[in-house]
């Protein structure tokens, strides 16, 4: 059983990122957009590097198993924050579901944040537990 767990948390942190790997891709060949989008929603294009190091290099975390648990939560964080600041506008096409989406994949990197990475992992071949 614990092997089927081991392969269940490794299916998980391959699949879990692909969305914000490619989020931040798409942030850093379109970085001049994505800095105006930004500012329309009252969010300073300085922050745009950090958002980009979230979702791409923690993206890449994630994917590797590494420094899971804070980049799970960390992650946690920056969705729910995003449902609300890019998503809470119901009136607005497509933004209800884009907003209920967020909080299922904040919750799903919750969990993976407080049960960590899985034997399959960089922070398991290290022995951290962080």
């Amino acid at each position: 059983m614990k092997k089927l767990e081991d392969i269940g948390f490794l299916v998980a942190r391959v699949l879990m990122p692909i969305l914000f790997i490619s989020a931040g891709w798409g942030k850093i060949t379109g970085y001049e957009g994505t800095a105006q989008y930004m500012q329309s929603a009252g969010v300073p294009a300085f922050m745009l590097p950090l958002v980009i190091l979230l979702e791409f290099g923690g993206g890449l975390a994630i994917l590797f198993g590494f420094l899971t648990r804070f980049t799970a939560l960390s992650t946690a964080v920056f969705t729910i924050l995003t449902a609300f600041l890019f998503h809470s506008h119901f009136e607005v096409a497509g933004n209800e579901i884009n907003f209920m989406k967020n909080l299922s994949i904040a919750g799903g990197y919750l969990l993976l944040g407080i049960t960590g990475p899985g034997a399959f992992s960089i922070d398991r071949l290290l022995g951290k537990k962080w």
